[in-house]
Parts: C-alpha cells; structure tokens; sequence
C-alpha cells in the first residue's frame, strides 16, 4: 500500500518541521466553507492570536496568503515596491538573495548589498550603501536561514528610516521562536510563514502589513491579484483569506496558535527557542574541529550553523545525512548553493542544526549526542 514504507523520521533540518501530534490530529477536523460561519471559528481565533505573537503591534493587520513564505515575499514586492522606485537589496545568504531576485524578476529597480556568509548586517556598510544609492525601499532577512545568522531588526529599521527609505523584512524562519520585534522595528512590512518556528505544515503565507504600506500601494501600479496586498486586506480584515484555503492546515492553524498562546504561551516558547540555542552552542563546544559559523552576537535562537573541519567535505556530510536517517532523524547537511560555495574556495562546508517549533530540549540533547557518535566517525 502506498505510504507503508514512508519514514517517520525526527526532523531536525530547517523547514519543515516536526509537528505535535495534536497538530498532526488537527488534520483530521472537519472541512469547512471559507465564506461561511465555520470559518470564523477558525479565522477570528487565528488572526488574533497571529497578532499576540506578534506583540500586539499598534496600526498592522495581519494577512494570510495561500502559498509559501515566497508568495509573500513577492506580495511585498509587487505591492510596495513601484517601477518608478529604486530598491535596495541586502543579504546575509541564500534566502536574502532571494528577496533580490524577486524584485530583479519583477522588474524593480534592484541595487545590491551583499555580505559575507556568516556575517551580519555591518550598519555602517549599510549606511554607506544608502547613501550612495538612495532607494526608496529597503529589504533585508531578519533571520538568515541558510547561514544561521539573526540581523538587528530594530536597528536596521530605525537606520533605514533615518535616510527616508522604507524597509521590508523577511522574517519567514523567526516567527514564533523569537520576537519580531514589529513594534520596535515598525517594518513596511513583515513577512512569514507557517512551516518554520510556528510548527505547521507548509501552506500559508503571513504578512503583517502596516497602514503605511496600505497607503503606499494605492500608488503602486501592476500589483498582481494575490500578491495585492490591498485586495488581500478587504478579506483579511473579515478574518477570511483572499481565495480559497487550505482547510485542513487552518484547523491545524486555529489549534496550535492556540496552544502557543494560552498554553506555552508566547515568552515561554521564545525562552525555550533560548535555551535550544544555548544547547546547541555547548554541544559545538564539545566537538573537536567543529565550530559556530554565525557571528558571534548575531546567532539565531532557532537554528544553528556549524562549521566542519577540514576532513570533512559535502559527500560525507550526506553520508552522514544516511546515517543519522537509520537512527530514525533527518540531518540537515547544509545549503547546497552555500556549501558549493564554500568548497570551491577552498573551505569546508556548514551544516545546519534545526531547534524551532516544538522542539523540545531533551530532544534536541538526544538528537545531538548520535550526531557527536557520527561525525567523530570521520577522520
């Protein structure tokens, strides 16, 4: 029968992400009509809820978009980003680029900061870039999946602003372990998704959208249909989505937001995310040639890079992969393009150790004491 030979690995890769069983058992709540009654129950508890884990921040509304984090990033491009308007890209990796090469594919105006894998966001270089090329809008990764790295939200907003720019953030692999800092920040816009630190399946976009940005579309021309942030919003604003959604991932939605507020609750999931981090930064410790890749200060709460000796190359770390799949876990050996890249000059490539979502730190103890047994098989 089809799916009796489907692993149940632990995964421990970067999205997606190992779900709760009562997440899992969410899946099986009845289908419902998205313009009916039934889905308020779902929707009016989601969207609130969207909103305390997002500190509650005064003037944005949250917007559910069907698709990937990548739907809305683009949303944010196509909305708020005018042909008339010069965009400035900023990266710390894979994902960063990204952002850029949806602006480029859209025809946006794109300017180019890119910086060293594992480094940050350098506010000085930052301000340089701005001055030098004075874009309208700015857009940067707040948590940089593929290098581990987490930029100062707050800090890059307020700079940003102080040139007369508007900065756009992704914040796809942040939300829900750490705080967005939406608030603080006060983005344009800020974008995520379900299948990272929530713990969900893949399958909805979220955008906090400010009035600001509402205001700044009206004067975008050529916005799309689902990337139109102000379509989107006439619906959102009913607790309803755009088109039709995933029912199943909204019961699963409606459930575990639900938990993360009133059960977790939202401090102690962002504490737990802390305290993974601080596991995972004493196992490397412990690892002999092994050693943290992000930079120190900048390192993400809901994942970790991990930069290998010299031994070691990307075929052994998918040899690894395979060994860590028979103990009945999925090792994340690294992002392809970064690793590729890495070799090529000459270094040894990252592996990543995914701690988001629900996670457990005995878990994670357990998940990183095999790993240690196989890496130190490799001389």
């Amino acid at each position: 029968m089809i799916g009796d030979d489907f692993a149940e690995l632990k995964l421990f890769i970067t999205g997606p992400i190992m779900l709760r069983n009562e997440v899992r058992q969410a899946g099986l709540l009845p289908e419902f009509g998205h313009r009916d009654s039934e889905n308020l129950k779902r929707f009016e508890s989601i969207m609130r809820n969207l909103l305390i884990i997002a500190g509650n921040p005064e003037g944005y509304t949250p917007i559910i978009f069907n698709g990937s984090g990548t739907n809305v990033l683009e949303a944010s491009v196509r909305s708020l980003i005018s042909d008339t308007d010069k965009v400035l890209n900023v990266s710390v990796g894979a994902f960063g680029d990204l952002y850029g090469k949806l602006s480029s594919t859209n025809g946006k105006n794109v300017e180019l900061l890119k910086f060293q894998y594992g480094s940050a966001v350098d506010l000085k270089v930052l301000e340089e870039a701005i001055v030098q090329h004075k874009p309208d809008v700015v857009t940067f990764t707040h948590n940089e999946t593929s290098t581990g790295v987490i930029n100062d939200v707050v800090a890059i907003c307020k700079l940003i602003r102080s040139h007369g720019a508007l900065p756009v953030v992704d914040g796809v692999s942040l939300f829900g372990g750490a705080s967005s800092a939406i608030s603080e920040a006060r983005p344009l816009m800020y974008c995520t998704s379900t299948q990272k630190s929530l713990g969900l399946p893949a399958g909805y976009g979220i955008g906090f959208v400010s009035d600001e940005a509402l205001e700044k579309a009206e004067k975008v021309q050529n916005r799309g249909y689902t990337t139109d942030i102000l379509a989107q919003v006439t619906k959102a604003k009913l607790n309803q989505t755009l088109t039709t959604p995933n029912g199943t991932l909204g019961n699963q939605m409606c459930v575990q937001l639900d938990y993360i507020v009133n059960s977790e609750t939202v401090d102690g999931r962002f504490k737990r995310h802390e305290e993974m981090r601080s596991i995972a930064h004493a196992w490397v410790a412990t690892m002999e040639g092994y050693e943290l890749f992000a930079q120190e200060g900048h390192r993400s709460p809901t994942l970790t890079t991990v930069k290998t000796p010299s031994h070691m190359t990307i075929d052994r770390l998918k040899e690894v992969k395979e060994l860590m799949r028979a103990h009945g876990y999925l090792f994340d050996p690294g992002y392809g393009k970064i690793n590729k890249e890495l070799q090529d000059q000459g270094s040894s490539p990252i592996f990543r150790v995914g701690h988001m979502a629900d996670i457990m730190p005995d878990m994670l103890k357990d998940y990183l004491e095999i790993l240690g047994e196989v890496l130190r098989g490799f001389k």
